[in-house]
């Protein structure tokens, strides 16, 4: 074999070398400047976040045309990054959104990416979460529960799992989306749960990932989205915790953000996508020490403070209950991630000073990144806070204390007080 061709640099290599260049040119940079520049570098521009963001929901240029079935998400991203920075919208704009949204709303259940649409898991997820990010009962009670009822068990496989819209494809995401609506509306039902979770165990990769659909790569988003899943029908214990664990704390790399997959570029979004893991397995530590001390057998008792509170699969437990139990329980370990080393990421090399956030340095703002790296940071900020009333202390914060965003509920990503008050709606109803 030609040593010289064995040598030659790869092109994920390559590319890997001029992300890394960038970013540690940023870190050089910010690091020899004086302290009060380098308290201004790491302020989130919120201002700036806003007029990015009103401008946005109030109108798009042409070129987002390609975005024509995606604009329930353009309408969750948008309004989810505003309500992370603790803003509101007018009144007005509110209307507009609910309006929009109900008219994407299929007669027969489920939502499309615009009127008339063919409905769709994705935006069905998407626009019901950007309801609830609206709040108040006219947006809340906009929502067909029977009819989203309804198009969830067209979606769903016999075999068990969910399709993302007829005759589409199967897997972990369609599981996630219907799974998620199905348990913020309070309908969520044994019929709807069947076998769902053996399909996102035959996701679960030797890495300890999950992937898209069984016999594919690990990937940071299917990660969430299945061990969301098997939290919110109550199966997590199912999944091999101690592997999950170990993948995900490999993708954060000498950037200090995520990759979604092995050998991949950092990006932004897996702040949410990877960080978000976390939060979820905070609460799930005992559970994580059993795997490891113990062959992992799938079985429990109803002992233990995590069982009693409905989050163990051999415990008989109200579905629709899951996730409200879930944020009520103390997490049960400090943060498993380097947190800070995150924010300083999001803050350095995903913000856009005029505001919005970008994949990483050298691309364009959108709205998703802007969603989902604020979405990150929240997450980082309040990682180490012991339970939902605990502010987090200035140390947790990077940059000033006025960087501090609301906090999420972590396996919905929405705002918390806004999933408090979906869940006594939907309670009541």
């Amino acid at each position: 074999m030609d040593s010289s061709a064995s040598s030659t640099p790869t092109v994920t290599e390559r590319d890997q070398w001029m992300v890394e260049h960038q970013v540690f040119q940023m870190y050089d940079f910010f690091v020899g400047l004086p302290p009060k520049a380098q308290s201004a570098m790491l302020e989130l521009q919120r201002e700036n976040h806003m007029k990015y963001l009103i401008k946005g929901l109030k109108r798009l240029e042409p070129s987002f045309s390609v975005l024509d079935a995606n604009r329930p998400w353009l309408c969750y991203w948008i309004l989810h990054a505003i309500t992370l920075l603790g803003e509101c919208v007018e009144p007005e704009l509110e209307d507009n959104v609910v309006e929009f949204l109900s008219r994407c709303q299929d007669p027969n259940g489920g939502y499309g990416g615009g009127p008339g649409q063919m409905p769709h898991l994705a935006t069905t997820y998407a626009a019901v979460n950007a309801l609830i990010t609206v709040g108040g009962e006219r947006s809340l009670s906009s929502i067909n529960r029977e009819n989203v009822y309804m198009f969830l068990r067209r979606m769903k496989d016999p075999s068990g799992p969910f399709r993302m819209h007829d005759a589409g494809e199967i897997d972990v995401r369609a599981c996630y989306t219907a799974i998620s609506v199905a348990s913020v509306l309070n309908i969520l039902d044994n019929e709807l749960v069947q076998n769902v979770g053996d399909y996102i165990l035959s996701c679960q990769t030797y890495e300890g990932g999950i992937a898209g659909e069984p016999g594919a790569e690990a990937h940071g988003g299917y990660t969430f989205c299945g061990f969301a899943t098997m939290i919110l029908i109550n199966e997590v214990n199912r999944l091999d915790l101690a592997g999950l664990l170990d993948w995900v704390a490999f993708r954060q790399g000498r950037e200090c953000g995520f990759q979604g997959r092995t050998n991949k570029l950092v990006d932004s979004c897996y702040s949410f996508w990877q960080g978000g893991v976390f939060a979820l397995l905070q609460r799930f530590h005992s559970i994580l020490d059993e795997q490891l001390a113990l062959p992992h057998s799938g079985e429990g008792d109803c002992t233990n403070d995590s069982q009693k509170t409905g989050l163990n699969a051999s415990c008989p437990v109200n579905l629709n209950s899951i996730g409200y139990n879930f944020i009520k329980q103390p997490a049960e370990t400090a943060s498993l991630f380097n947190s800070l080393a995150l924010q300083q990421y999001i803050l350095l090399c995903a913000q856009d000073i005029a505001g919005g956030m970008r994949d990483k340095p050298g691309k364009g703002r959108d709205y998703y990144h802007t969603c989902y790296s604020l979405s990150g940071l929240s997450g980082c900020q309040y990682s180490s806070a012991k339970d939902e009333d605990s502010p987090p202390l200035p140390s947790e914060v990077m940059g000033p204390y006025s960087n501090l965003l609301e906090r999420i509920h972590p396996i919905f990503n929405v705002v918390l007080e806004k999933y408090y008050e979906a869940h006594e709606f939907f309670a009541m109803s």
